[in-house]
């Protein structure tokens, strides 16, 4: 795969991990978990749930595309890093996969409540707080936590390499370090993570994201810092070989 084609993918799935997100979370999952009488609102907004489940395996997905596709371009100017970028990015889709079960869960949990009628209703209510905690958590631990991680790695190599105009990279690892915060502080109980300031915490990275996204599909990767890496690789070659 040749750069500009690989820069036009990552820009591509930048941008659709954003907007599944987005419409996963924050609208098709709203019934099961905004909702206070969340487990009858999930058995009867079922199908909505499942949409939202499948936009964040979509999410997940793209988000492991990122990294697998930058990896080969990533790896020229620092291997350690670009390899730890895509194992923690897959770290990151596992947590979110993970937050997606215990919804799907919630949905089961949902329908047998209701099948159930009003008998045991505090062991529902005990099974599905539990559930809830384990998505609120992964959701804290995926978006923020580990996405904060991911963005200042392949963000530090972006700014050494030129690969992209500096001022990209210096957002993402603003952004990433804001994130990273934000995830500190959502953990230990300062604010909740859909509130005022995580939104203000967490907007810089997302801004780093679709600008950086925009820039690859309409722009792509430097091609004179990507020469310059192939001639000092091929020098080194010649080097070793003689």
């Amino acid at each position: 795969m040749n750069s500009k084609k690989a820069a036009r993918i990552v820009g591509t799935l930048f941008i659709l991990a954003a907007v599944t997100a987005v419409i996963g979370s924050f609208v098709f999952y709203d019934p099961v978990l905004n909702d206070s009488n969340y487990l009858v609102k999930s058995s009867e907004h079922a199908n909505q749930v499942l949409l939202g489940a499948l936009m964040e395996l979509i999410l997940v997905v793209s988000a492991i595309g990122t990294a697998t596709t930058m990896f080969p371009i990533l790896r020229k100017y620092n291997e350690t890093i670009a390899l730890w970028h895509v194992c923690f990015r897959f770290l990151e889709a596992i947590i979110i996969t993970v937050g997606v079960i215990s919804v799907l869960s919630l949905v089961t949990l949902g329908r047998e409540y209701v099948s159930a009628g009003a008998s045991d209703i505090a062991s529902f209510q005990a099974s599905s707080i539990i559930l809830k905690a384990i998505h609120d958590w992964t959701f804290m631990l995926g978006p923020l936590f580990m996405l904060g991680i991911n963005t200042i790695m392949y963000s530090y190599i972006f700014y050494k390499s030129k690969l992209v105009p500096r001022l990209i990279p210096i957002l993402g690892m603003t952004g990433a370090a804001l994130v990273f915060l934000c995830a500190l502080l959502v953990m230990f109980g300062v604010i909740a993570q859909v509130s005022f300031w995580g939104g203000i915490l967490a907007l810089p990275v997302a801004a780093n994201e679709m600008i950086l996204a925009v820039w690859l599909i309409v722009k792509g990767f430097n091609q004179s810092a990507l020469a310059s890496m192939s001639l000092k690789t091929k020098r080194t070659e010649i080097v070793v070989h003689s």
